[in-house]
């Protein structure tokens, strides 16, 4: 079956990273910024290999430089979601693309995304600090949080190299966004191993784990986050497209979550590669034969797992037609 009209919930979206290429290309153009080798001849984005991908997305972010780039920007991913029947998203952003962390500037950019709008999709923000910037500037950007925190900023996290520095010299970070009452997450196990996720965990305190699939190779943090709850936000096109594993067939989200462990389904960097939510079902389908009952389980969790409050779950209960 098709699975575009089902309801669905997504928790591991990068604003930045969901600007379709041709939107960056167009605004690039309209300034005058050469960023013409980052897109292949078909226009899409060109990269080999997670190193490279992040190049190429930091440099694509270089035409996304004043608020209104960012208004027209979270337009076009909310009607990307709408399109696909995404009725609540949580999308990470990062002050170190919105006015270099400048707290005035932040406040300007997060303004201008929250005028974005499109009927029957939600989104909320989790401010996300860049691992390989360095714990420095992740203070300076979980300031940001703080200081912003409430209705549409609800969480903070960290993304980029897992390789750089360990989890807990970015604990004073978390620290200062979980005193501001945001709740936390942060990638790992990635490309880390199960060991990163271990001390993402303990260092950082965090409630759900970005990615997170090398627990799959340690039977004893399996067992703990079926334990304890921590959600795990997997991303299986992007781990294929990146090289994470080979092949769905040999992603251990299915064995994870026969485990018991707690695990939703997202997009990550949609154009970059080449998936919707849509096409992420049916690729569950195909592989291990999920049906509505499987997907429904997965909003379930995510709706359960994710960062708003109360009132907004409520409501997204109802999209979902399972309040």
């Amino acid at each position: 079956m098709s699975w575009k009209s089902f309801p669905k919930v997504e928790l591991h979206l990068h604003l930045e990273g969901a600007a379709d290429p041709a939107f960056v290309q167009g605004l690039a153009a309209e300034k005058s910024i050469d960023i013409r080798d980052i897109f292949d001849e078909n226009g899409a984005y060109k990269y080999e290999g997670f190193n490279e991908f992040l190049k190429v997305y930091e440099a694509a972010t270089l035409a996304l430089n004043r608020p209104e780039d960012f208004k027209r920007l979270t337009q076009s991913v909310l009607e990307n979601l709408a399109e696909h029947n995404v009725v609540y998203a949580e999308a990470f952003v990062s002050p170190d693309f919105c006015g270099g962390r400048d707290l005035g500037a932040w406040r300007e950019y997060l303004e201008a995304m929250q005028e974005a709008h499109v009927d029957g999709v939600t989104l909320k923000g989790i401010v996300t600090c860049i691992r390989h910037f360095g714990p420095d500037k992740a203070r300076e950007t979980a300031q940001c949080a703080a200081e912003t925190a409430g209705d549409w900023v609800v969480g903070f996290g960290m993304g980029g190299a897992e390789d750089i520095g360990t989890a807990g010299d970015f604990s004073y970070a978390f620290d200062v966004a979980r005193e501001a009452g945001l709740r936390l997450t942060s990638h790992a196990g990635e490309w880390g191993g199960a060991q990163s996720v271990w001390d993402t965990i303990n260092d950082l305190k965090v409630e759900r784990i970005g990615h997170g699939v090398h627990a799959i190779n340690d039977p004893k943090l399996v067992d703990y986050l079926a334990e304890t709850g921590i959600v795990l936000e997997v991303n299986p096109g992007s781990n294929v497209a990146l090289g994470v594993y080979p092949s769905l067939a040999e992603h251990p989200i299915a064995k994870l979550r026969e485990a018991g462990v707690k695990v939703t389904v997202s997009t990550d960097d949609p154009p970059f590669f080449h998936t919707t939510m849509t096409r992420e079902f049916e690729q569950l389908e195909q592989i291990f034969g999920w049906g509505v009952d499987d997907f429904k389980q997965l909003n379930q969790t995510a709706l359960e797992a994710a960062f708003c409050d109360s009132a907004t779950k409520k409501l997204i209960a109802k999209r979902l037609d399972m309040s």
